[in-house]
């Protein structure tokens, strides 16, 4: 018996501490984003109660960066100080740069006896810390007779683009200061760098401008609605409170701005305009053309929208771009973002910006015959290049949404491509830099799942749909594609645990997508290692969404009948069904081939099961609607059935 044990140990399954003749299982790491190069050893790296920090820099970034991992150490009863002789982990920063890392990459080894992390910038050095994290346990608790092991290696790491974002929308439902921290703490964990603070919309004007008082005294708060955004939501009532909002004042931003530096992650803010203004012009509603009286918008509906993009405003919510009045009203908002936003960008929106009022309007129309300007897409350019000029002169950059294109892009504006990717095309072969974020596979409040037990949004975006993106597109130079970023509009997200639901697992196929390069995806690898982090998100009680373990559903009709198929996106696993109104489904039929949906008042039960055990959740479709999701063209002759 004796042999036989020390056999398996030499196999590198079990690995044997210095200290003590333990035997330690190696935790297998499962790395999101996936590194560019990642060779495995047979040594592993035993965790003791102490590990020797060997600090060979002394940069100040480097320093703040490794005080939050000893404190994810500190928190696991795990110490670092400089006399644990055993167990070091030393941190240096290149004496010479290595090309290949550039600003945010790293090298990373494990052994027997240390743990080597070393990068050009301390962005690396963050960067490589958050991959390190991920060699341990999800519920890594440091327990003398329960050791863990790290498993050993050598990474060389670095990210295929410098933008790798998500958006945060906190005008149509607010987020403390503790949320939106939370939120950034979350996605830089994965590598992601950028948080796009989308801070105003006619929903909420939620940044403190000291020069324009009111935007936060008025535009910041709205009645309170529950429900769903649209006509179930009635418009506030004479006299009726505005209760419902907030706004972060400059010392909440300073501090979250801070916070973010200290994560790796540049806040790029937005202020949308010229539409999308209504909560400011419910403030100053001499800066819209018609002057009227407005009000923050309580989700009630305000437009009419007719495909194809096509939309008309019910509700006036745009600023009049041909009053001098409103560049100054601009230019004090900007000086005011400028001074808390170190970053190099400001976008300024552009977005669904309705032309009706300005049409309409006989001193516009003046002004747009009096200057040369061809109609209100020339007008909206005008616009777009004065602001871009205002944001020229607070020393920052321009970007805005694909619509700043429309009559002629303003010189040094970058664009964040939306309506697909065609505005983003357009741009780059303009030598403008593109941010690619298009609603087809980066909209992270867009279904997920099985309508049956998801809330139905007006389109779907499933994970895998998400990790197939890629962001340069055929005859496009590279150079001016700087990345993108995951979109998270939230009219139905109330909260940031629902956030959480929504944003994750679809934004690891987003840093995936824009970390790594684009030869070494592969879908397989991303389910199994998306799999083991829903353990990380469970261990940390965070809520994330397992959508991707549910069977999908398809209906088609074959010979006249109704066919159902099963599939699954989840490895190792089987699908069970019934379709007689019976259940558990454990009890039901395993799924081999499509079957025929008979006639009758019935519902689909499914789910997914590995080794016996259910995984995901069990669905419940009634046959009306599994009719429902026949192709349009065979709907008629499911009807006839």
């Amino acid at each position: 018996m004796k042999r036989i044990l020390l056999i398996i140990i030499s196999l590198g399954v079990l690995s044997c501490t210095q200290k003590e003749n333990i035997p330690v299982e190696a935790y297998e790491p499962n790395i999101i984003p996936q590194p560019v190069s990642h060779e495995h050893t047979a040594t592993s790296f035993v965790v003791f109660s102490n590990i020797n920090l060997d600090m060979k820099t002394d940069d100040p970034q480097v320093q703040t960066f490794i005080s939050s991992f000893t404190n994810f150490l500190s928190d696991a009863g795990v110490t670092t100080d400089a006399n644990a002789s055993d167990n070091t982990m030393s941190i240096s920063l290149n004496e010479t740069s290595k090309e290949t890392l550039g600003d945010e990459g790293y090298d990373l080894e494990i052994n027997d006896k240390s743990i080597a992390l070393s990068a050009n910038k301390p962005a690396g050095i963050f960067n490589g810390l958050q991959t390190l994290r991920q060699f341990f346990p999800a519920d890594f608790q440091f327990d003398e007779t329960n050791k863990i092991a790290l498993k050993g290696g050598q990474i060389s790491d670095y990210p295929r683009f410098a933008w790798r974002g998500l958006m945060l929308d906190v005008s149509r439902h607010f987020f403390s200061v503790e949320d939106v921290k939370s939120y950034i703490d979350k996605m830089s964990q994965y590598k992601l760098n950028t948080f796009h603070w989308h801070l105003t919309d006619d929903q909420g004007w939620r940044i403190e401008i000291k020069s324009l008082p009111k935007l936060t005294e008025i535009g910041a708060w709205r009645v309170e609605r529950h429900g769903r955004f649209g006509g179930s939501r009635p418009h506030p009532k004479p006299g009726e409170k505005a209760t419902y909002g907030g706004f972060y004042t400059h010392e909440q931003i300073k501090d979250i701005v801070q916070y973010a530096s200290d994560r790796n992650i540049t806040i790029v803010p937005e202020i949308d305009m010229p539409g999308h203004m209504m909560a400011a012009l419910a403030a100053y509603p001499e800066m819209s053309v018609k002057k009227e009286k407005k009000f923050v918008a309580p989700g009630s509906k305000f437009s009419e929208w007719y495909g194809n993009g096509r939309f008309k405003m019910l509700i006036e919510n745009t600023l009049n771009p041909t009053d001098e009045k409103v560049y100054e009203f601009i230019d004090k908002i900007f000086t005011e973002v400028a001074e808390l936003f170190p970053g190099e960008y400001i976008h300024m929106g552009g977005d669904e910006a309705y032309h009706g009022y300005w049409d309409a309007d006989p001193k516009v129309r003046s002004f747009i015959k009096k200057n040369g300007i061809k109609d209100s897409h020339e007008l909206q350019s005008y616009f777009v290049q004065r602001v871009e000029k205002i944001i020229s002169s607070k020393g920052k950059k321009t970007i805005g949404w694909d619509e700043i294109l429309e009559g002629g892009l303003a010189d040094g504006a970058a664009v964040m491509s939306w309506r697909g990717m065609k505005g983003g095309i357009e741009a780059a072969k303009l030598g403008h830099n593109v941010v690619m974020s298009p609603t087809t596979y980066a909209y992270l409040d867009y279904t997920q799942g099985d309508h049956s037990v998801e809330n139905k949004i007006y389109a779907d975006l499933s994970l895998e749909k998400t990790y197939s993106f890629e962001p340069i597109p055929e005859g496009v130079d590279a150079k001016y594609i700087l990345g993108g970023q995951g979109n998270l509009w939230t009219e139905v997200i109330p909260n940031v645990q629902y956030a959480y639901y929504m944003t994750y697992p679809r934004a690891f196929a987003i840093s995936e997508t824009f970390w790594s390069p684009k030869e070494s995806k592969n879908w397989e690898s991303f389910i199994d290692r998306t799999e083991a982090h829903f353990e990380r998100f469970d261990a940390e009680n965070n809520n994330i969404s397992q959508a991707v373990l549910d069977p999908i559903v398809r209906t088609y009709t074959e010979d006249g009948k109704m066919m159902c198929k099963l599939t699954n996106n989840a490895t190792g696993t089987d699908i069970y069904y019934t379709i007689d109104n019976t259940y558990p489904v454990k009890f039901g039929i395993k799924y081999t081939e499509p079957f025929v949906v008979p006639k009758g008042s019935l519902s689909l039960h499914t789910q997914t099961f590995r080794n016996g055990q259910p995984i995901g959740r069990q669905l419940k479709i009634k046959r009306e609607d599994l009719t429902k999701r026949v192709e349009r063209k065979e709907r008629v002759l499911i009807a006839e059935d």
